[in-house]
């Protein structure tokens, strides 16, 4: 493990294994003598890696039939606007619960294609918790949830039952638990949170719900150019799909979603415990929203901010200041995060409270 206990909200913590692999692979691929950065996409050593980390994402989320597995780039941000062009029919309309920044923001995109209708929103509270009991509108063409918010750090326990196409952002908490991907018609996530590093973005896609738009949609965020040119349609992202690729196998070889869904759980337990339980803090989430990828919780006394700060730096502690809309504390436990790290961040806060008390 590295000396340095590493909570950044993301790009995110990886394997150690994993680093020393891609490490390797960047000075010589394959017994090439070639970096993997160098060869060609096309190469059979390459597409190897991207067929290998496609079907890694099936099993690892037992993917059904009749979706397809692509790697593209442009984060979450341009899935964005892939939703709304691949999935609203021209007059159409769409639904979205609006959880924070990035839910807002898929939000905003969507309202330059047609209606789009905000179903629930948890504004009215800074996003702290996750709305519920809402009407989903069955003449819509889609309801888009985010099903983690990294900034506010809430999370949906129960994904929604939709009569319509139902799409997840899941950038943030994707192979972090178990899903039932034939919910959704398309599921889409930046890798650089439980994956890999930034550079390249997962998508899901039931093959059956594309193409009813009745929209001209550019070729490049036409998800059917993508399904049809096997993620190769211009040149991917060789370096991130791999170290996704190794995370993946990684992720397979200790035993899956259901395993590091049991470790995660474990993680978010003894941190949220001494929250609970330690006068010297607050959290900031609804308790039965809480986040277990990312735990936001602040001070009860500000002006002993300056000491515990000290305290976590010195234990080797990274990565926990809250995002700048915010402030605060932000913990964040992604799969790689070993529950050792968890422990050192809750001995600073038993300390804290035992000196500062």
């Amino acid at each position: 493990m590295s000396k340095v206990h590493n909570f950044s909200a993301g790009p995110c913590i990886l394997p150690q294994e994993v680093l020393k692999q891609a490490s390797d692979a960047v000075i010589n691929f394959n017994n090439l003598n070639l970096s993997l950065i160098e060869i060609s996409h096309r190469s059979k050593d390459f597409i190897a890696v991207m067929d290998k980390a496609q079907a890694l994402v099936k099993e690892l989320l037992n993917v059904p039939d009749g979706y397809s597995i692509l790697f593209l780039q442009g984060g979450a941000s341009l899935g964005f606007l892939e939703v709304p062009y691949n999935y609203m029919k021209i007059g159409g309309k769409a639904a979205y619960v609006n959880t924070g920044v990035w839910a807002s923001k898929a939000l905003k995109e969507a309202k330059g294609f047609g209606e789009v209708i905000e179903v629930a929103s948890s504004k009215d509270k800074n996003f702290n918790y996750i709305p519920k009991n809402y009407q989903i509108p069955i003449d819509a063409d889609y309801l888009h949830i985010t099903t983690n918010n990294t900034i506010f750090g809430t999370q949906f326990k129960n994904i929604p039952i939709s009569r319509i196409p139902l799409i997840a952002d899941m950038s943030s908490d994707i192979f972090s638990k178990q899903v039932n991907v034939s919910q959704f018609d398309m599921i889409y996530a930046g890798a650089q949170k439980n994956m890999g590093p930034a550079g390249t973005t997962l998508y899901i896609v039931k093959d059956s719900s594309l193409g009813k738009t009745g929209r001209n949609i550019p070729t490049m965020l036409d998800l059917a150019t993508h399904i049809k040119g096997e993620s190769m349609f211009n040149t991917p992202p060789v370096f991130s799909i791999y170290v996704s690729m190794l995370t993946l196998q990684w992720l397979k070889d200790n035993g899956g979603v259901s395993w590091i869904e049991g470790i995660n759980q474990q993680k978010a337990d003894l941190l949220y415990n001494e929250i609970d339980n330690n006068p010297m803090f607050v959290g900031t989430a609804n308790k039965v929203d809480r986040s277990n990828m990312n735990s936001t919780f602040i001070l009860n006394n500000e002006s002993l901010k300056d000491e515990f700060d000290k305290m976590w730096k010195a234990a080797g502690i990274s990565g926990i200041v809250g995002h700048r809309d915010v402030g605060g504390y932000r913990a964040s436990m992604y799969n790689a995060l070993p529950i050792e790290s968890v422990q050192a961040l809750v001995d600073v806060m038993k300390e804290f409270a035992v000196k500062f008390g």
